[in-house]
């Protein structure tokens, strides 16, 4: 399997290039050429252990690594750092199943994909023969920071520099990327939103090749974001864990289809579904749940992408996103035609919006369903869910619980449906105990430990403590001044 650019087929790569690229020259994502012709055992894979199922899974996705040594690399990226040797497991929820992806060393889904970049950014790094350190450039919308950080964490031969909107994600999030050590980290706020961040850090990305900016200076870039195939490759392992889960549980029969419903802003964790889908997963609809920026509920309805519009802080921060980046990859996949995305992305940048063509329309209907949840819409699931089944989500994972409930009321004819909960409920404690009819505490920490009383649920390890953490990084920069903030820190012997 060759990665191209979805903008230009004659920019191409292996997949271990592409890891280390983390974007195409042009500012395309790579993306492989097909997913057609792969010949996966899809059956196959079901019985095997989580690990063992990754290692068949990503070699077919990353050919620029053997299955013997994929295994290493799954060993050293998973053993001993879940709470659970399924890495990701399933419950039953009254009538729906969910998905439980935050049993990871931050709580947060992004933990599954961030614990394996690392050692394939290591991998890859010896593969291509490249000598210089590898700069990590990310954006986050709350999650990927600190999970990045924590995989990335003093890696040989790699540094980490994370951009977050200032006051724009969670204090719990802010609290856990503010207090990240490594010699190798660095973290730093931006005055805007998160889509202000994302397009800094591709601007960054596109002003260094261009420019050659740090040409003979020892370091190269590359981005942890779902913008980097080596991040969304992990993630579609879990689809396979949820459905060979079903089976074994006697709710579907191998072969029958299952829907699943994620949360997304940036459409990574949905894109892997349908990765999922191409190499035989009995994927049916993929439904796409978004909170008040809803922009790709309208999209899905419309065939119409429009970022012009109003951006919502809400009780779902990590959702906050109006430039939807790996949508890129699908349309791509959907039209193998590059000079169409080329396009369709040169219009989102000038004019913020693009419309799809006739056929590709026809192509994304047939394949997903898009629904979306305000912040009541939010509170609502999550204390209804926690009253009628004693189970307790955090706000993303009511974004896509709410879609779920408005997409079974469309669709009676339904496959048996998956829902994806994408972060652990402490992360965003204020919210959710708002929405189990307590008044919470000021203080988000506060909140943390009212919310293990009331519920009996219990708070994770890795959250324990984190007021008591010495704050370490305290930068808060404007968005234009992204580059050069980059540029100064890169050379610096040490942060």
């Amino acid at each position: 399997m060759i990665y191209q650019s979805t903008r230009n087929n004659d920019i191409r790569a292996s997949s271990a290039q592409a890891i280390l690229d983390g974007m195409a020259k042009d500012g395309g994502l790579y993306s492989p050429d097909s997913l057609d012709g792969l010949n996966f055992d899809w059956k196959a894979v079901l019985p095997l252990s989580t690990q063992a199922m990754a290692v068949k899974i990503l070699a077919a996705l990353l050919p620029s690594f053997s299955e013997t040594e994929m295994d290493d690399l799954v060993r050293r990226a998973y053993a001993g750092k879940f709470e659970t040797d399924e890495l990701t497991p399933t419950v039953t929820v009254g009538d729906d199943t969910v998905l439980e992806l935050f049993h990871g060393p931050t709580s947060a889904f992004k933990d599954v994909a961030l614990s394996m970049l690392p050692v394939l950014m290591t991998a890859a790094r010896g593969k291509c023969g490249v000598s210089d350190d590898i700069l990590i450039l990310t954006a986050t919308s709350g999650d990927t920071g600190k999970a990045a950080m924590a995989g990335f964490r003093n890696v040989p031969g790699t540094r980490i520099m994370v951009f977050y909107p200032y006051g724009g994600v969670s204090p719990v999030q802010q609290a856990q990327m503010a207090t990240q050590d490594g010699d190798n980290v660095c973290v730093c706020a931006v005055r805007g939103n998160f889509d202000d961040a994302q397009t800094g850090v591709k601007g960054i990305f596109a002003a260094v090749e261009q420019q050659g900016l740090l040409k003979g200076k020892g370091v190269c870039l590359s981005s942890a974001n779902s913008i980097n195939i080596g991040r969304l490759a992990p993630q579609v392992v879990y689809y396979f864990r949820a459905y060979g889960d079903l089976v074994r549980n006697s709710r579907i029969v191998l072969g029958d289809p299952v829907d699943f419903v994620v949360p997304t802003g940036n459409f990574g964790d949905i894109l892997a579904g349908y990765f999922a889908k191409c190499l035989g997963l009995p994927v049916g609809k993929l439904v796409c749940a978004s909170n008040a920026n809803n922009i790709l509920t309208d999209f899905f309805a419309t065939g119409v992408y429009d970022r012009n519009r109003p951006f919502f802080k809400t009780v779902s921060p990590s959702m906050d996103i109006l430039v939807s980046s790996n949508l890129e990859r699908l349309l791509f996949l959907l039209s193998h035609d590059t000079d169409l995305v080329a396009r369709l992305m040169a219009s989102l940048a000038k004019t913020g919006t693009y419309q799809v063509p006739p056929f590709l329309k026809k192509r994304l209907d047939d394949l997903f369903f898009a629904a979306c949840c305000d912040d009541e819409g939010t509170k609502r699931a999550i204390g209804a869910v926690w009253q009628k089944y004693g189970y307790l989500m955090d706000t993303h994972t009511a974004v896509a619980y709410d879609a779920a409930q408005q997409y079974k009321a469309a669709c009676p004819s339904h496959a048996p449906v998956v829902i994806l909960s994408t972060a652990s409920p402490y992360k965003f404690p204020t919210a959710v105990l708002e929405a189990l009819g307590e008044d919470p505490s000021a203080d988000e920490f506060a909140a943390m430990d009212r919310l293990e009383k009331s519920t009996g649920v219990p708070l994770p390890k890795n959250l324990q403590g984190l007021r008591e953490q010495p704050v370490r990084h305290r930068d808060v920069i404007e968005p234009k001044d992204m580059l050069s903030y980059v540029l100064e820190k890169a050379v610096q012997k040490e942060w």
